[in-house]
């Protein structure tokens, strides 16, 4: 469920900022691979989608995601992440576009109004212990008119994760030292490997895994071992977190049989305080 009562100042530990700039300071190489999978979870948008836009990327560890916006040719942006090690990897990836600042910021406190074409954020929202809060805050950042975009973890086929890795995780893995975390991701890595290349997994995230060098998986089997919290949504309730945010036109698309991308548009007409304020008590109201 997404939490609905949320404190003023929200802290980001309960979403693993530390974890996820360890796993940011290991895996720095940009890897070809890194464009396929940026399309994948932006299927909304095409290269000419970015050219001359401006964006902001919310959880931008090492700086892959920010990385292709600026090679399709967006003007420039922000990119925030709130562990120095993730954001130490992010200007180094990002070191030829000068144009891309790489800012220390809490997705709870982006301090953003009215100033992107384009706000999205890929893998992180479902690891926010207040997902609207952050989700709102992107809203905040775009442009009347602009795009406000998300992928997470989808509900649909991950079952099986919810059942045996989700208690794992929890119980186990996010108590480990995350240098320890990190060595046993090669024993469930390499097993994984190995059944792919036996046939394993029908949906198509599985025939992606197959495209895939050990190191690149062993880093995604590495990722969802390590966070404290890992949601997995079912297509409602995504939708439904992006239009409680004010967003309109709200579309989405499954991606690789597993996950969810969601866009969706920041009204063109700015409201009036008055006007969220009663948009906030009805919403309360139903």
């Amino acid at each position: 469920m997404i939490s609905s009562g949320q404190p003023t100042s929200p802290s980001v530990v309960g979403g693993s900022p530390e974890r996820f700039g360890y796993e940011w300071s290991v895996y720095t190489e940009m890897r070809p691979e890194y464009e396929e999978q940026f399309r994948r979870w932006t299927p909304h948008l095409g290269p000419d989608d970015w050219k001359g836009r401006t964006f902001l990327d919310v959880g931008c560890g090492m700086g892959r995601n920010s990385y292709w916006p600026m090679a399709y040719g967006a003007t420039g942006g922000v990119a925030v992440d709130v562990d120095a090690r993730s954001l130490r990897s992010a200007r180094a990836t990002l070191s030829r576009y000068p144009s891309v600042a790489v800012e220390q910021k809490s997705a709870y406190d982006l301090r953003f109004v009215d100033r992107f074409d384009i706000v999205f954020s890929i893998g992180v929202i479902h690891h926010l212990e207040f997902p609207d809060k952050a989700v709102a805050e992107m809203v905040r950042g775009a442009r009347p008119g602009g795009k406000v975009l998300i992928w997470v973890y989808g509900l649909e086929n991950n079952r099986w994760i919810v059942i045996l890795l989700n208690p794992l995780r929890r119980l186990l893995f996010s108590r480990m030292p995350i240098t320890l975390v990190h060595h046993l991701s090669l024993y469930p890595a390499a097993m994984l490997w190995a059944l792919l290349r036996f046939g394993f997994g029908r949906i198509e995230y599985f025939r992606l895994l197959r495209q895939l060098s050990f190191s690149n998986l062993r880093s995604i089997v590495f990722d969802q071992m390590l966070p404290k919290i890992a949601n997995y949504w079912p297509r409602e309730t995504v939708a439904r977190l992006m239009r409680q945010a004010g967003l309109t036109d709200v579309k989405l698309i499954w991606v690789n049989e597993m996950s969810w991308s969601v866009i969706g548009t920041k009204s063109a007409l700015p409201e009036s305080a008055g006007d969220q304020g009663s948009r906030s008590l009805s919403r309360a109201g139903r």
